[in-house]
């Protein structure tokens, strides 16, 4: 069945010499693995410079229940970036949401409130022009709310700890090794009073904000079972200084 449908293209991989297959978050499907033949054929109606890492697309898909692997007919962008392609710092969240998108991203089916967020979120890093260095620890905290991982909000903003085993605030030390304290706490709390429209006020020095970007990853690996290590955190706190 031909069907048209948004996506967000996350990843692709080589699979012969003039296709490639092609990880997108539909709107419709939610995510889908995609053979795209003959792309790097200049006859091609696709084109490869398309798929940029959470590029918006227009989608005609051949979408065939309990298939692996479906079938793009056509592609055309739906939202042309101005300044991400040509932004390191923009550039570098990109690479590093779009690796942990394709970790956390699992399901073939609609979602979308999930599909709204990623797309709004990817928009207001190419258009905000204030607090863009913070769009990453926003987005792993704002993105835990779709995942069904959402932290447990505090009563009060001085609680000493984070127990993240928990996902709850405490006065008490906790037994084990996971959990946030002192200026990660209070940072920590920050996140739930500001959005993206607010990144500008969230008052996070470097180290802070790269203790939460590894903090947040550990609360991932927790309660998502993430493995593996993430390749793009290093370049993105270093771009990022």
């Amino acid at each position: 069945m031909i069907e048209k449908t948004k996506g967000i293209f996350l990843r692709s991989f080589k699979y012969s010499d003039s296709s490639v297959i092609a990880h997108i978050y539909t709107e419709k499907f939610g995510r889908q693995s995609f053979i795209i033949r003959g792309i790097h054929s200049k006859k091609s109606n696709t084109k490869i410079n398309l798929f940029q890492p959470l590029s918006i697309l227009d989608l005609i898909v051949y979408e065939k229940e309990n298939r692996n692997i479906q079938h793009l007919k056509s592609a055309g962008l739906s939202v042309s970036y101005g300044q991400i392609p040509y932004d390191i710092k923009r550039n570098s969240q990109v690479l590093f949401i779009t690796e942990i998108l394709m970790k956390c991203l699992k399901e073939e089916e609609s979602n979308p409130p999930l599909f709204k967020f990623l797309v709004q979120s990817a928009i207001t890093l190419d258009e905000k022009e204030e607090g863009i260095s913070n769009f990453s620890v926003v987005f792993l905290f704002q993105l835990t709310r779709f995942l069904g991982i959402f932290p447990n909000n505090p009563l009060k903003n001085n609680s000493l700890y984070f127990d993240m085993e928990s996902s709850s605030f405490c006065n008490v030390r906790p037994f084990h090794h996971y959990y946030m304290e002192g200026e990660i706490t209070y940072g920590f709390c920050e996140l739930f009073q500001f959005e993206f429209r607010d990144m500008e006020k969230l008052s996070f020095s470097n180290s802070i904000r790269d203790m939460l970007l590894s903090k947040l990853l550990i609360y991932y690996k927790l309660h998502l079972g993430l493995t593996g290590e993430i390749k793009s955190l290093g370049v993105l706190k270093e771009i990022m200084r």
